[in-house]
């Protein structure tokens, strides 16, 4: 009886997870969908306080106290801009956590002297394998994006030597598993001490190349790997909510990581192995025209008296904190009559979805926010569009310069407005590193200055006119 209501629990938990992932689909329904998949993995967690053989019930108590204490400061403090950061650290504990379960499930079977069931093997060491690459690689994108690793590491061979580490780790997840279903002898300890060292220095290896404009890919990436090693791992616990849950995250990391991958031009092979953004792009002499800069007080004339403001917020604008000040030139825009709509590019900030939270957070409505394919006709009926803190993903090389590393990205047509305003705090390149001909273009006029500060004084010179 007992049982059934625990597996009972676990399918309820299960279709909260789904519940929620499908709230989180649409930012109208996304505070609801975290809601549902809190509620269920509430569920599964007191579900599993009630199975049997259970036992150091202190020590789990403590595990959740601390964790849930760390995470609930860490959510309370974390500032949106680095909300990227924290999104890659939990993706990469989801996959550290599954590989020490089939670390202990080893150890367990091991030290007791009975073997496991092929299929158990097998499944445990991928799910080890997998969980250990996104831990590792994810704590590499976190440092990357936190700027303490400032620089990707290439070197000739490179994807040689990674694909022989890969290989090693591989060899050796066939070596545990042989061993703990009794089909070879030898060290068990040792076997997974370099199996999960190798495994661990793979993610590392992997993400290390990989330049900052593919992080939203790679963060992606490694969600769908997390979920998959859960889902294996739940198969080896035989635990159905873990099985669901990570199959569903699996799943709905994969689409995202294609959408990623799609919305640059690019495959997920490129993104991984090119070093794409490693490398520093196009040498100023290679773009016609010069710089033109414009004072906020000259960019509010002209933003007074259009009819139609396309904005375009990226990393800048959440660098400076400006989602709330642009949203109040948005408010005053509109109380002039004037139709203003927000652009957001796929894979504008440095994780998936990025300014869809910013904006969200400073309460600009959903129907008025747009995504490339719905806005990018728009831009040449538009007077002015203003772009606040993005490069790469309104760069014109890519639509128009074969010889740009950046070539075929669908990007935001910016440069088809009939003037564009680009709020940028230096001259300096993108995160890419690609120089950007939008800057340099006839219709475009730069103003310097961090994007709260500039916004605020679009909004003193609107109010002037």
């Amino acid at each position: 009886m007992r049982s059934d209501l625990i597996q009972l629990s676990y399918l309820a938990a299960a279709v909260l997870f789904i519940l929620g992932l499908k709230g989180m689909s649409s930012p109208r329904t996304a505070r609801r969908g975290i809601m549902w998949a809190g509620v269920g993995m509430l569920v599964a967690v007191l579900a599993t306080f009630f199975s049997p053989h259970l036992s150091n019930y202190l020590l789990m108590f403590v595990a959740i106290a601390v964790g849930g204490g760390i995470a609930y400061v860490a959510a309370r403090k974390v500032a949106m801009t680095d909300m990227p950061q924290m999104v890659a650290i939990y993706n990469g504990m989801g996959g550290g956590a599954a590989a020490l379960i089939a670390a202990n499930e080893f150890l367990h079977f091991g030290g007791s002297g009975l073997t496991m069931g092929a299929s158990f093997a097998v499944l445990g060491a991928v799910g080890a394998l997998i969980g250990a690459i996104s831990f590792s690689g994810s704590m590499i994108a976190f440092a990357k994006l936190q700027g303490i690793i400032k620089k990707s590491f290439l070197f000739p061979g490179q994807n040689v030597i990674n694909l022989l580490v890969l290989a090693g780790a591989v060899v050796l997840a066939v070596i545990a598993a042989l061993q703990h279903t009794g089909h070879l002898g030898g060290s068990e300890s040792l076997v997974l001490v370099a199996f999960f060292a190798l495994s661990l220095l793979y993610g590392v290896l992997m993400t290390l190349p990989i330049g900052g404009a593919d992080m939203p890919v790679v963060i992606s990436l490694y969600n769908a790997l997390t979920g998959l090693a859960v889902g294996l791992e739940g198969y080896v616990l035989g635990n159905g909510a873990l099985i669901i849950a990570g199959i569903v995250v699996g799943a709905a990391g994969t689409l995202l990581t294609q959408m990623m991958a799609k919305a640059m031009n690019r495959s997920i092979g490129n993104v991984l192995f090119a070093g794409f953004g490693a490398k520093g792009g196009q040498e100023l002499e290679s773009i016609e025209g010069t710089m033109k800069e414009s004072s906020p007080d000259d960019a509010a004339v002209t933003l007074a008296f259009a009819q139609k403001v396309i904005i375009v917020p990226g990393y800048g604008m959440a660098v400076a904190q400006a989602q709330h000040k642009v949203w109040e030139l948005a408010k005053l825009l509109g109380e002039r009559g004037i139709q203003v709509k927000f652009a957001i590019h796929p894979v504008a900030g440095r994780m998936p979805g990025h300014m869809n939270v910013l904006l969200a957070e400073a309460g600009v409505p959903y129907d008025m926010i747009y995504d490339l394919d719905e806005i990018n006709g728009e831009f040449p009926t538009a007077d002015a569009a203003i772009v606040i803190g993005a490069n790469d993903v309104v760069n014109p090389a890519a639509r128009d310069d074969p010889g740009s590393p950046i070539y075929g990205m669908p990007i935001l047509d910016v440069d088809k407005a009939i003037q564009a305003f680009v709020i940028k705090r230096g001259r300096g390149a993108g995160f890419a590193g690609i120089e950007n001909k939008l800057f340099y273009a006839d219709n475009t006029r730069m103003v310097y200055g961090d994007a709260q500060d500039v916004a605020s004084k679009l909004i003193a010179g609107v109010k002037k006119v």
